[in-house]
């Protein structure tokens, strides 16, 4: 087998877009070569740093984290929508990616012509869309809606005809961003079994979830990202195990200084009607 992703040391900053910051021209950024080059650490943002892995031919690789971890970008990167700030990045093959919602259509045009358009996005001729359209169509299940702007549809819309457009556009790379828990429970098992399918012949799947349950049964390997940072890289339950243990200790510490909290806030408020009582004794003394 050979790896179809190799990536090795990628890291990614973003600008941090706070008032007070200095915000530098297009111009300069490109001449600097970056739209980070030159700005200081509290400037900027680690989305990404110093993640390396490589994934094989036919394998479901999951990406698993807590919000904010990392996940999105790193699909993002794959698919060359956004650029990495350092490391190495190699993808082979055509590659297809469900990362945003509603990202690729255009808002005021029907479902039937964002599927030309998209599709020829993503390497198809119009011919080869043609041939396909009806397929495409039947998968999504939106029957006469395909002639409708794509503004009137629902989330769970969206989903169904970007996934029907990306499976059937024959790519050899498939990334799924968490956009699948959209949709409702039978077209996602729709989903899941076509890209089984994909997989049987040869496809690879970069797959990004929350659900811990859906990796462990559908990857080969999973990656947790944590804060940015390679966490762990294993098989899925020994990757799902431990990330599960570092939720359930964080929970724990999060109880634990909620209560804290409390106790103090209530030992405050004791000792305050403690003082207002002694204040009280005194002034009836006094008189």
């Amino acid at each position: 087998m050979s790896a179809v992703i190799a990536v090795a040391g990628l890291s990614k900053l973003y600008r941090r877009m706070a008032p007070g910051y200095h915000l530098r021209t297009l111009k300069s950024a490109l001449l600097d070569g970056s739209l980070t080059a030159g700005l200081r650490p509290e400037e900027t943002i680690q989305a990404l740093d110093g993640i390396s892995f490589d994934v094989e031919r036919g394998e479901a690789f999951g990406v698993i984290g807590s919000n904010g971890s990392g996940k999105s970008t790193l699909l993002k990167i794959l698919a060359g929508i956004v650029r990495p700030s350092d490391g190495r990045v190699e993808v082979t093959g055509r590659v297809a990616a469900l990362i945003e919602l509603g990202a690729g259509f255009h808002p005021e045009i029907s479902g039937r012509e964002n599927i030309y358009i998209n599709g020829a996005v993503l390497g198809m001729s119009r011919a080869r869309i043609e041939q396909r359209f009806d397929e495409i169509v039947e998968f999504s299940g939106l029957g006469d809606f395909i002639e409708e702007p794509v503004k009137n549809y629902s989330s769970g819309m969206y989903v169904r005809l970007g996934f029907s457009v990306a499976i059937h556009t024959e790519p050899e790379v498939l990334l799924v961003d968490e956009v699948l828990a959209v949709g409702d429970e039978a077209f996602s098992h729709r989903c899941l079994r076509s890209i089984e399918e994909f997989l049987s012949r040869g496809g690879t799947v970069v797959l990004v979830s929350h659900s811990l349950a859906l990796v462990e049964e559908f990857c080969t390997r999973v990656l947790w990202l944590d804060g940015g940072r390679q966490r762990l890289l294993g098989s899925p339950r020994r990757v799902a195990d431990a990330y599960r243990q570092a939720v359930a200790e964080e929970e724990g510490r999060e109880h634990q200084r909620a209560k804290e909290a409390r106790e103090l806030e209530i030992g405050s408020g004791e000792a305050a009607a403690q003082m207002a009582e002694a204040e009280t004794a005194e002034s009836e003394t006094a008189e």
